[in-house]
């Protein structure tokens, strides 16, 4: 592959992936900050390079960057003998989300098992009427949908903990 076709690919996910980041509050150059620093890694972006990656002014870049530290959705490494700041995703950033995706499907299940008590009660109320019987199944289906994303999802969270805790350590 070429220089060129990654670098095009490159664009191409900052901006995909930059109007996913929109939906979740972020404003446009923030979202564009936060997938180049995904992109990036471990390695970072120093400012400057985000100024020019993103073709935006430094004041906006600054904005951006102050408020993602202050947030807790970005930090910055310096190295030795160097005077650049390195910004990179905050590791914690994953985790945390992964705990508020955790929450939220843990009141949709218990949201859910309390739907699924009421229509079972309904339909031993209502047994006679049986052209008006809930459709347990479908009740039961999704419930168990839920547990098995929120399952998969705590096991995604373990490892990557886990993960952090050993590079964390080293």
């Amino acid at each position: 592959m070429k220089s060129t076709d990654l670098e095009k690919e490159k664009k191409t996910l900052i901006e995909e992936l930059g109007i996913i980041l929109e939906h979740e509050q972020l404003a446009p150059v923030a979202a564009r900050i936060l997938v180049i620093l995904i992109l990036e890694g471990a390695q970072g972006m120093t400012f400057d390079g985000l100024v020019e990656a993103l073709n935006a002014s430094k004041s906006t870049i600054s904005t951006h960057l102050d408020q993602m530290q202050a947030t807790g959705k970005v930090e910055y490494f310096t190295k030795p003998g160097d005077r650049k700041r390195y910004f990179i995703i905050n590791p914690n950033l994953m985790i945390r989300r992964i705990d508020q995706m955790i929450s939220d499907w843990d009141r949709e299940i218990v949201l859910s098992e309390k739907i699924l008590d009421y229509k079972t009660k309904w339909n031993q109320l209502h047994h006679k009427e049986e052209d008006f019987q809930h459709d347990l199944e479908f009740q039961k289906e999704y419930l168990a949908f839920i547990k098995e994303g929120a399952a998969s999802i705590e096991k995604l969270r373990t490892k990557i903990k886990k993960k952090h805790l050993t590079n964390h350590n080293r």
